[in-house]
């Protein structure tokens, strides 16, 4: 039980790390950079995740020594597949259920979607990126 509570925090707390990293480098690169928002959020989105997966790789994870740029990539696509997560959430909410205010996309897209989005990235990555030998998505294994 211990295990999964700290493999949780830990997830959590470089989330947060990466996360901060994203924000701050797009805020950076929209202003003082003057880069459009796309290529920005591109870049703040790749360093976030960089982030991420060398926090977990060496922190949250580092029992499982991944090795090469198959896990990297692996970690890249699991939160790729996160952030469309949340775009359909924003997508379904604002477009498909007419829900068009700030406050109603914030919390389909930054609300909803970012909780979603955690689940399926926590899954993704415990399973497919830093899986144990016997552990395939069991949260008990």
């Amino acid at each position: 039980m211990w295990g999964d509570r700290r493999e949780l925090l830990g997830f959590a707390g470089v989330g947060l790390l990466a996360y901060t990293v994203d924000l701050a480098l797009f805020t950076w690169l929209r202003g003082p950079a003057a880069l459009d928002p796309l290529t920005a959020k591109a870049l703040s989105f790749v360093a976030a995740c960089t982030v991420a997966y060398v926090g977990n790789a060496l922190g949250t994870y580092r029992h499982t020594h991944p090795r090469g740029l198959r896990p990297y990539a692996l970690f890249l696509v699991v939160n790729a597949a996160g952030a469309a997560v949340q775009l359909l959430c924003l997508t379904v909410s604002h477009y498909g259920l007419g829900f068009t205010s700030q406050r109603a996309d914030t919390v389909s897209g930054a609300g909803i979607g970012m909780v979603l989005a955690t689940v399926l990235r926590f899954w993704g990555t415990r399973t497919l990126v830093f899986r144990r030998e016997g552990r395939f998505g069991s949260w008990t294994g």
